[in-house]
Order: structure tokens, then sequence, then C-alpha cells
């Protein structure tokens, strides 16, 4: 197996604390909230108002252009449409749901028996009226990729390396639904006129490698390839480079990459009808009772997801929604679950704070940059707001992965700085 793309690091996978067994169903909250705004592009205005009875799978969310619907995960009452804190501490309007405890299906939800002779514009509907965008971090609109890849493409790249440390969400996925998973990849293969498809899987995975290739049936035209496992392999630009040899150029599209999830939602949304109303979420770290994954429907307070989970100790720390490395801290757990949480991390050894961060000049984060940054000249652009310099050191390059602050001796705070220069460029553009 070669490593093609540059630096990276190799932090402890901790992914054993919740690795094993099928996810647990959870039961539906007694109320859910769901955000408008759950994906890249325009928010979803409310179709509903407080008082109306919805259904479980209905449509309640919708907007123009870049735009993924959302739906109720539960029958009920709709009890408030307002603004509402979601994950990350910003506001957007949510809509409040009783739950009713039937889960009572919207009459929309309709199987289907075969995909073949369907177009992509006909995938595409089916899956933006499904509400699906990219689980594996970016939750982009997954129909726009899908219209805007068929017949460009001959190889479907899927993204199954989930490389953040404790998450195994996917791996999970794979292992217990492989059969959907090799489903979902045939659809959006045959749909798109892809000839080759690719399954890129960490070799941490060797369960979901076995699980995959046993539901093959003799037919080549899907390889699972095992990759090295190092962080971050699962990066969209970098494991392009891993799989294909080929580099994207800064600001191209990166053709028809996947999430394993999304493509596992996708087959249920074929064939099943379902939209996207639950999801499996990770929830695990030092600080969780019960490490597991757990099936949760959408809108589930965090506090809730983590009491059913067995609670936290009481030396937990900080709570995260994703992972360690690019994840974000949780000040309000009353928040809910969204389409883009695929882990929820209870932490207790919080990383010391240096008293006085300063760089040695030893050139360990210019080694780990996967991008090829030098993250010690944009530190110091940065803090002396040089936006010329920053340009052209390609600030905005920097996926935040936090590599350069992982293995930095003196504790700079690297990604908070650059997250900062890019809200400086972005300002500075506006002008």
């Amino acid at each position: 197996m070669k490593q093609l793309f540059r630096g990276g690091i190799h932090p402890d996978d901790r992914k054993a604390l919740s690795r094993g067994g099928a996810p647990v169903p959870m039961p539906a909250p007694s109320r859910v909230v769901i955000p408008m705004s759950q994906h890249i592009g325009a928010p979803c205005s409310p179709l509903v108002k407080v008082g109306d009875a919805v259904k479980l799978g209905q449509k309640i969310g919708d907007g123009e252009g870049v735009c993924s619907p959302v739906h109720a995960p539960v029958s009920g009452t709709v009890t408030a449409v307002e603004q509402m804190t979601v994950p990350g501490g910003r506001q957007c309007v949510c809509v409040a749901i009783e739950n009713d405890g039937k889960d009572t299906p919207d009459p929309s939800i309709k199987p289907r028996t075969t995909h073949k002779g369907m177009s992509a514009a006909e995938l595409a509907d089916i899956v933006r009226e499904a509400g699906i965008c990219g689980m594996g971090g970016a939750a982009y609109p997954t129909n726009s990729k899908i219209l805007s890849t068929a017949g460009k493409t001959e190889t479907l790249l899927i993204n199954a390396c989930e490389c953040e440390p404790y998450i195994t969400s996917d791996d999970t996925v794979m292992c217990t639904w492989p059969e959907k998973v090799i489903l979902g990849a045939r659809i959006v293969a045959d749909v798109i006129g892809a000839k080759h498809t690719v399954i890129a899987v960490e070799d941490n995975k060797p369960e979901a490698v076995e699980a995959l290739r046993s539901k093959l049936g003799g037919n080549e035209d899907i390889e699972v390839r095992v990759l090295p496992t190092r962080y971050p392999q699962g990066a969209k630009k970098q494991l392009i480079l891993a799989v294909t040899g080929r580099e994207v150029a800064p600001g191209a599209r990166t053709g028809a990459l996947f999430n394993v999830t999304t493509i596992y939602s996708i087959c249920r949304a074929v064939y099943e009808g379902l939209p996207l109303t639950e999801k499996v979420v990770t929830v695990t770290g030092e600080g969780a009772n019960e490490p597991k994954n757990v099936i949760v429907r959408i809108g589930t307070p965090l506090e809730e997801l983590l009491k059913f989970a067995g609670g936290m100790k009481e030396e937990t720390c900080k709570v995260v929604c994703g992972g360690p490395m690019m994840g974000t801290a949780q000040g309000d757990l009353s928040v809910p679950v969204v389409k883009g949480t695929n882990a929820v991390l209870c932490l207790t050894d919080p990383a010391p704070a240096a008293e006085n961060p300063t760089c040695i000049r030893c050139g360990k984060c210019i080694k780990a940059c996967p991008m090829g940054l030098q993250p010690l000249q944009l530190y110091r652009y940065v803090n002396a707001g040089m936006k010329d310099e920053l340009e052209r050191f390609n600030l905005e390059d920097c996926m935040e992965c936090g590599c350069c602050s992982y293995v930095c001796p003196g504790r700079l705070p690297l990604v908070e700085t650059f997250k900062a220069g890019k809200k400086l460029l972005k300002e500075g553009k506006r002008k």
C-alpha cells in the first residue's frame, strides 16, 4: 500500500472504545427540534406553522437554489417555529415538534423496486426530496453533485476512510448494512455513467472491508481499496490523490466523490422511499459511560442522546460534536442532532494551555501540513494583519484539519488563528 499525499499525522485512533456490534436504536424523544439550515447553501423556509399536525417523513422545510429540504423525524404537533441555538452556537430558524408517539408515516414514503433506467435528473430529484446532503462533514446537497458529475466521470469514488480519531459511525454502517452500501454505490454509478467504483477504506477497518467484499457477489464493478491509516486520509483532495494519483487544483471540483453513509442513505431513499430523518451517531470518549453507536432521530437533543448512551462521567470536561481534530465544542447540550452530526465526543483530559505559546522554528508544522502550506509564516501574517501575504501564501487552501496544531511543541493556536485570518480576508473582499 502506497501513501501518496504529503504530510499528515498518526494520532491514536481510539476507535476500539465504540467499535463492535450493531448500532442501538434510540426511542424517539418527546420533543424534537429541526433546524432549517443543516447544509451548505440557502436555508430552508418553514412549510408548517404552530399547531399543525405533521407525519413522520413529511417535508417541513424547503428553499430555492442549492438547498436540502428537511423532514419531520416523528409524527406529532408543531409547537414552535422560531430562532433557536444549533450546534456550534449559532442561531437559526427551527421547527419544534411534540412527538405523539405514533410514528404515523407520511404518504409520500413510497418504496421502489428498481433503479434501472433511472436518469440522473430522476435520481437527483429523489435525493433532493429525501433531504440528503454530504454526511462526511461538508453537508453539500447531494442532488447537485449527482447532476454535476453525470456523464462526466469514469470513476465513482466513495469515501469510507473515517480518519478522525474516535468516530466509528461510517464503520458501523458498513459492517451492519454492507448490502445497502453496495447497492447504493451501484445506483449512483449506473445513473452517472461511471464505469468503475472504488470504495476507499483505511486498513484499521478490516471488518468493514470483509463485509463489503462479501456482498460483491464476484462482480468486479466495485473495488474495495484498502489504504494505510493516516490522518487526514479522508480529506477529499488527499483521498483523490491517494486513490488516483491526481492532484486537485485549488478551487477545482473534486468530481464524483461521495461519503459512504451518504451512499447508504441514497439506497434507502430509492428503494425504501425514506427521507433523511435518522442517522448513526457515535457516542464515545473517555468521559462516556457506555460508548456505542446509536441510531438516533435528527432533532434529538444532545443531552438526551448522551443520557440514552449511559451518560457522562463526572470528570468530563468537554463535549464535542464531531472528532477531536475538526469537531466543535458544545457549550449547550440542548442543541439538536443534525444531518452532519456523526459523533458526540466526551473528553476528560483537557489539552494543557501554554502560558506563553512560542514558536521554536522546528518546522514540524510545515512537515505535517497535508496541503503543503507554511503554517509558521501564515501564523505571523495573520497576527500582523498582512492580507496580501495571506493570499500569496494560500491561507484559503487551509482545510483546518489540525495537523499543525497537533504537532506544535510550542502549543501555538494555529488553527484558531487561521480561522481568524480567513475571516479577515473575507471581510476585506466585502469592502
